[in-house]
C-alpha cells in the first residue's frame, strides 16, 4: 500500500475538552484498583533512605537542593548550560558568562561539594568578568580564565545527564552501571534538535543506524527482546517537515526511513521506541506508528521490540492507550509502551492560549496528570497480550502504586520474563531507584541520552525545568522541610476548575479572546474546507470619485446622530459584530483564501485579529470616553471630556483586508465618528462582507460607507475633499507621504493623519542564539504570507561566528517549503497578490542576484504532493535570500519573500546604529541568550515593536500594539491603549461654582 495515499480519519476525540469531566471518569475507573494509603506506606522507606543517604552531589536531587531553578543561581546555571558550550567566540562567551553570573551569588551556597566547585570555578566571575562592556587587558585575561572554568563546570554538569558523547562511550558506561545494579537495561537516545533540513534528517538517520549497529554487537539473540538494550528515536529528527499538514510527504518519505531502522532492530533482537512529540503531531504519529506496525506484522511478526512513548499529561492519554492496544491486537503484536508524564507542558499551554482554543490539551493540575498516569497504567497492565508496559517516572508514590496495581492484575502468561519494567532518566531519580531495585524481581531501564555536550542544551534545560519546578517530586524530595505526608499526598482527587484561565478568558472576563482553530484536528478544519466549496467572493461596484461629496454629506449627517449614541451602546454594537464574525469564521476564512490568497493558518489568524479589534476597541472606548475630573482650586469644577471628530477616511491595504480594514473602522466607530472606508482595490469582496456584518450588528449605513476604487482616484478624492475630519492609512511610505502633502495643502482645519507604513525590518543574531530557533524564526518571519506583511523580516544580521552554519540551515529549510494553492493545507507559501507585485519582486530579485558577490543561493524546491494543479498557480514567487556587504546597501523595502543577509563581527550596538540609520522603525528582532544585551539593544533601537528570541510577525491586539516611527509611520500604535485618543477631540469644561452667591461647601466646612 502507498502510505502517502492512506485515507485520513480522526482516530481520537478532540483534545480540547473540559478537564474535570475527563479526570472524573479516570477516578471512577481507578476505584477498587488502587489503595493509595498502602502504596504510600510502601514508598515511605524509599524516601527516608534517600534523605538519610543522599545521592552524589551531581545527581539531580542534590543539584536542585543546592541551586533551585527558582533561584538566581539555578537559573544562571540553566542558562549557561543551555548556551555557553555552543558559543564560538571568546568575546561573546565572556559577555554571556558575565550576564548570567553577574545576577547570582554562588558564594552563599552551602558547604557541599557542589558549593566548593562553584567557589573555585564560578564565583570568581565577580572579580574578573568585565562590567559595562569595557575592560582592561588584565581584566580580559581574568575573564578568559573564569569562562574556561565555567565551561568546565558546565561540561561536568553535562556528564551527569548525558551517558556518553558517543554510542560506544555510552555503552561502556552502561556496562559499568550494570555491574553495580542487577536487572538494569538501557534505551539510548541520540541527542539533537528536530531536523530543519533534509541534510539534518539524514545525519540523524545515520546516527541512529550506527547506534543500532553498535547495540546489536552486545545484544543477546537468545534472550527476550525486552531484556536487551534498545534505542529511542525521534520522528521529528528524521524528517524536516514532520507536521500534520505535510501528511502525504511524511507517509511517503519518513515511513521508509523509520522502517529501515525497525528492520535493523528486529534482526538484532533489540527494542526500538518512537518518542512522544507535541500534541499537534499526535494523530500523525499514530498514523506513522500503525503503518510501521503493519510492516512489522508482515515481515517480523515475532519481534517484540517495537514501541511507542505515550504522555499521561495529555487529556487524550487513555484514548491513545486504547488505540495503541487496538493496533497491537489488530496486527497480533506485543508492543512496548513507555508511559511518561510528559515533557512539553509549558509549550502546550502557550500554544492553546495563542490559538484561542476552547480548552487545554493537557491537564493543568499536576495531580490530574498523576491520576491520568495511573489510569493509563491500569489499562496497560490489563492488556498483556498486546502491550509490554514500561513505566517511566521518578515519583516514589507513583512507583509504589504501579507495583501495587501490577500485583493485583490478573494476567495470562504470554511468555514474557517480566510483566512490565520501570524506567528512569539517566542522572535523575537514582536515589529512589537504588531503593526500589533492592527487589530482585523488578527490572529498570535507563533512558540514556548520547551525544556531544554542546548538543545536550535543549534536553538538559527541559529536564531541569521539569524536575526543578517547585511542585515536582524530585525537587520536593531534596527539600527535607517537605514532610512525608505532603510528599506522598494522594493525587486521587478532582479540582473542578483549571489552575489557569481557559484560553477564551486569557484577557479576563471583560474581553473574550477570539476563538481559533487547531488545523491538525479534522473536526476543526472540516468547516473551513466546507465553506470553501460554497463561498463566493462578492462583486463590488467601483465608486465614482467625482461623486465624493455625496458620501461625505451623508457621513456628516449620520455622525451627528451616531456620536450622540451612548458609548456603551456603540460598544455593544461592536461586540455583536465580533460575535457574528466569530460564528461566521469559516465563511470569512474562505473569502480570504479565495480573494487575498491567504493560507488557511493566515486566514484563521486574520479573522481572529479582526474579532479582537472589535472587542478591544469597544472596551477602550468605554474606558477613555468617561469624563475625568481634574484637580483645581476650591469653588470650581474641572472636567476633561473626549468627543468624536467627525467623518474619517479609512484606507486599508490588501495584505490584511479584513483585520486592518476592521480595526480602522472599529476605532473610528467606537469613538462616535462616521467612516468612509476605502478598501484595497485587490480585495473589495472581503471588505464588503465585513461592512454588511457591521450594518447587521447595528452600525447605521450612513455611519459606515464602503467606497471601492483605485487609490489614485477614489482614495485621492477622499483625502482632498473638504469636510474630512481625519485619515487613517496603512500602506506604503510613498503613498503616506502623498496623503500627508495633500492634507497639508488643504485650507481649513488641520486634519490628523494616522499612518502605518513599511519597514526594512531587521533581525540581529549573536553567537549565543540557538541556530534551530533562529532558522524557525527567520523562515516564519521572512517567508510566511509570501513575505507580504508589514512586519516581515527583510534584513538578517548574523554574527560571523555562526553565519555559515545558519545560512546553510536556512537554505535547507527553505528548500522544504511548499509553494502552491493556498487552499491546499500543505501549502506554506501562496502567490503574491497580483501580477504587478509579481513583476516588481522578480525584477528586484534579478537586480540583487546581479549585484551580489556572495549569493546565498537559497532556491526553493517546490514539493506539491497533494494537488499537482497548484504548480499552475499564477504569481508564485519562490523565497529568495541574498547576502549583501553592508546594512547600508539595503535601501528599500521589497514587499515579498525576499531576504537580505549581512554578517557582522563588531559591537552589536554598532549594528543597531546602522539599522537605525536606514530611517525605518517598524519591527526589530534580536536572538541572544545575553539578557542584558537584549535589553540594551531594545533601548537603543528606534523601532515600534521589538521581538526577543521569537519570530517578528503576528502582533496580537492588546498584547503587542503595532506601529512604527520614522519612515514606518506616525503612531499611535494600533491595538494599543493610546490608539483611540487620536480619533477624538479633547474638551475641558470649567464651572465656577461660586458664581451664584459664594462657595457654600467651603463656608459650611469652615463653620
Amino acid at each position: 500500500m502507498e502510505f502517502s495515499q492512506m485515507s485520513r480519519q480522526q482516530r481520537l476525540p478532540d483534545p480540547y475538552r473540559p478537564e474535570a469531566a475527563i479526570v472524573s471518569s479516570y477516578l471512577k475507573g481507578l476505584e477498587g484498583a488502587l489503595d493509595w494509603a498502602s502504596a504510600s506506606v510502601l514508598a515511605q522507606p524509599w524516601v527516608q533512605a534517600v534523605r538519610d543517604n543522599p545521592p552524589p552531589f551531581w545527581a539531580m536531587e542534590s543539584l536542585l537542593k543546592e541551586y533551585p531553578i527558582s533561584s538566581a543561581e539555578g537559573l544562571a546555571l540553566m542558562r549557561l548550560a543551555e548556551a555557553l558550550l555552543r558559543v564560538p567566540d571568546a568575546e561573546t562567551a565572556i559577555a554571556l558568562t558575565a550576564d548570567q553570573l553577574g545576577r547570582a551569588d554562588f558564594a552563599t551556597a552551602s558547604d557541599g561539594a557542589m558549593a566548593r566547585l562553584s567557589a573555585s570555578a564560578i564565583a570568581l566571575s565577580k572579580k574578573f568578568l568585565p562590567e559595562g562592556g569595557q575592560s582592561s587587558i588584565m581584566s580580559k585575561l581574568g575573564a578568559h580564565t573564569v569562562v574556561a572554568a565555567t565551561l568546565r563546570a558546565v561540561q561536568l554538569l553535562g556528564r551527569q545527564f548525558v551517558l556518553g558523547q558517543t554510542i560506544n562511550e555510552a555503552m561502556k558506561e552502561a556496562n559499568s552501571s550494570r555491574k553495580q545494579v542487577a536487572n538494569l537495561r538501557f534505551s539510548y537516545d541520540m541527542l539533537g534538535e528536530g531536523a530543519r533540513t533534509d541534510a539534518d534528517a539524514l545525519h540523524y538517520l545515520a546516527s541512529y543506524e550506527n547506534a543500532i549497529k553498535s547495540i546489536a554487537v552486545t545484544a543477546d539473540a537468545a534472550r527476550a527482546c525486552e531484556q536487551n538494550d534498545g534505542i529511542s528515536i525521534k520522528l521529528s529528527a528524521l524528517h524536516p517537515r514532520y507536521e500534520d499538514a505535510q501528511h502525504a510527504r511524511v507517509m511517503a518519505e519518513l515511513v521508509p526511513r523509520v522502517w529501515g531502522l525497525c528492520k535493523q532492530a528486529a534482526v538484532a533482537n533489540i527494542n526500538l521506541t518512537i518518542d512522544a512529540e507535541e500534541v499537534d503531531r499526535l494523530e500523525l504519529s499514530l498514523e506513522v506508528f500503525e503503518a510501521l506496525a503493519a510492516l512489522v506484522a508482515e515481515h517480523h511478526p515475532n519481534w517484540r521490540g517495537f514501541g511507542l512513548a505515550l504522555q499521561a499529561y495529555q487529556t487524550r492519554a487513555l484514548d491513545v492507550i486504547e488505540h495503541v492496544i487496538s493496533i497491537g491486537r489488530k496486527y497480533k503484536l506485543r508492543l512496548m509502551c513507555r508511559l511518561v508524564k510528559g515533557a512539553y507542558w509549558d509549550f502546550e499551554i502557550k500554544r492553546a492560549q495563542e490559538l484561542g482554543l476552547p480548552h487545554y490539551p493537557v491537564f493543568t493540575h499536576k495531580h490530574h496528570t498523576d491520576v491520568s498516569y495511573l489510569a493509563c497504567a491500569q489499562a496497560l497492565l490489563n492488556a498483556p497480550d498486546a502491550i509490554y508496559p514500561q513505566f517511566a517516572g521518578h515519583n516514589a508514590g507513583t512507583i509504589a502504586a504501579i507495583l501495587q496495581m501490577a500485583s493485583r492484575t490478573k494476567t495470562t502468561d504470554v511468555g514474557a520474563t517480566s510483566q512490565f519494567e520501570l524506567q528512569r532518566l539517566h542522572g535523575m531519580g537514582e536515589g529512589i531507584y537504588r531503593e526500589v531495585m533492592k527487589n530482585p524481581g523488578i527490572a529498570c531501564r535507563v533512558y540514556a541520552p548520547v551525544g556531544a555536550h554542546r548538543d545536550l542544551l535543549a534536553y538538559l534545560v527541559r529536564r531541569l525545568l521539569e524536575n526543578g519546578a517547585n511542585s515536582s517530586f524530585v525537587h520536593q524530595l531534596a527539600d527535607e522541610s517537605v514532610g512525608m505526608d505532603l510528599l506522598l499526598t494522594s493525587p486521587l482527587r478532582l479540582e473542578s476548575e483549571t489552575s489557569l484561565p481557559l484560553p477564551p478568558l486569557l484577557y479576563g472576563p471583560d474581553r473574550l479572546n477570539s476563538q481559533g482553530l487547531d488545523l491538525t484536528v479534522e473536526n476543526m478544519r472540516a468547516p473551513l474546507l466546507a465553506a470553501l466549496k460554497t463561498a463566493q467572493v462578492p462583486v463590488v461596484p467601483e465608486f465614482d470619485a467625482k461623486s465624493v461629496a455625496g458620501p461625505i454629506t451623508t457621513g456628516a449627517s449620520s455622525y451627528q446622530k451616531w456620536s450622540k449614541v451612548p458609548v456603551a451602546e456603540r460598544a455593544a454594537v461592536l461586540r455583536r459584530a465580533a460575535d457574528a464574525m466569530q460564528q461566521q469564521m469559516p465563511h470569512f476564512c474562505a473569502l480570504l483564501v479565495k480573494e487575498a490568497f491567504k493560507t488557511w493558518g493566515d486566514a484563521v489568524s486574520e479573522v481572529r485579529e479582526a474579532i479582537d479589534f472589535l472587542r478591544y476597541y469597544a472596551n477602550e472606548a468605554e474606558r477613555i470616553m468617561q469624563p475625568i475630573s481634574l484637580p483645581g482650586p476650591t469653588g470650581e469644577t474641572n472636567e476633561l471630556r473626549l468627543s468624536a471628530r467627525g467623518v474619517w477616511v479609512c484606507i486599508s491595504p490588501w495584505n490584511f483586508p479584513l483585520a486592518i480594514f476592521t480595526g480602522q473602522i472599529a476605532a473610528a466607530l467606537a469613538t462616535g465618528n462616521a467612516v468612509l472606508a476605502k478598501p484595497a482595490e485587490q480585495t473589495p469582496g472581503v471588505a464588503l462582507a465585513a461592512v454588511k456584518l457591521l450594518h447587521a450588528a447595528g452600525v447605521p449605513e450612513g455611519a459606515l460607507q464602503l467606497l471601492h476604487g483605485p487609490g489614485e482616484t477614489v482614495g485621492a478624492a477622499l483625502v482632498a475633499a473638504p469636510g474630512i475630519s481625519g485619515v487613517v492609512f496603512t500602506g506604503s511610505t510613498q503613498v503616506a507621504r502623498i496623503i500627508n502633502r495633500a492634507l497639508a495643502a488643504k485650507d481649513g482645519p488641520i486634519v490628523p493623519l494616522i499612518a502605518e507604513t513599511g519597514g526594512i525590518n531587521a533581525m540581529l543574531v549573536d553567537s549565543t542564539a540557538l541556530p534551530e530557533q533562529v532558522v524557525d524564526a527567520v523562515v516564519q518571519s521572512a517567508f510566511r504570507s509570501a513575505g507580504q506583511r508589514c512586519s516581515a523580516l527583510r534584513l538578517l544580521c548574523l554574527h560571523e561566528g555562526i553565519a555559515d552554519a545558519v545560512i546553510a540551515m536556512i537554505g535547507g529549510a527553505v528548500q522544504e517549503l511548499v509553494l502552491g494553492d493556498p487552499a491546499d493545507l500543505a501549502t506554506d507559501v501562496g502567490p503574491v497578490i497580483d501580477r504587478e507585485a509579481f513583476n516588481g519582486i522578480v525584477q528586484h530579485v534579478a537586480r540583487l542576484s546581479s549585484q551580489s558577490n556572495r549569493p546565498s543561493a537559497l532556491e526553493i524546491r517546490a514539493k506539491i504532493a497533494i494537488n499537482s494543479e497548484a504548480n499552475q498557480m499564477p504569481n508564485l514567487v519562490p523565497p529568495f535570500a541574498v547576502e549583501v556587504a553592508r546594512i547600508a546597501d539595503v535601501t528599500q523595502e521589497i514587499f515579498g519573500p525576499v531576504l537580505h543577509i549581512v554578517r557582522w563581527n563588531s559591537a552589536p550596538e554598532a549594528v543597531i546604529d546602522q539599522i537605525n540609520a536606514l530611517g525605518y522603525g517598524l519591527t526589530l528582532g534580536t536572538q541572544t541568550r545575553i539578557d542584558t544585551r537584549a535589553q540594551a539593544l531594545a533601548a537603543g533601537a528606534h523601532v515600534g515593536n521589538i521581538y526577543i528570541n521569537r519570530n517578528m510577525i503576528g502582533a496580537v491586539v492588546g498584547v503587542q500594539p503595532f506601529g512604527g516611527e520614522g519612515l514606518s509611520g506616525t503612531g499611535p500604535k494600533a491595538g494599543g491603549p493610546h490608539y483611540l485618543y487620536r480619533f477624538c477631540s479633547e474638551q475641558t469644561v470649567t464651572v465656577n461654582t461660586t458664581a451664584a452667591g459664594g462657595n457654600v461647601a467651603l463656608l459650611s466646612a469652615h463653620a
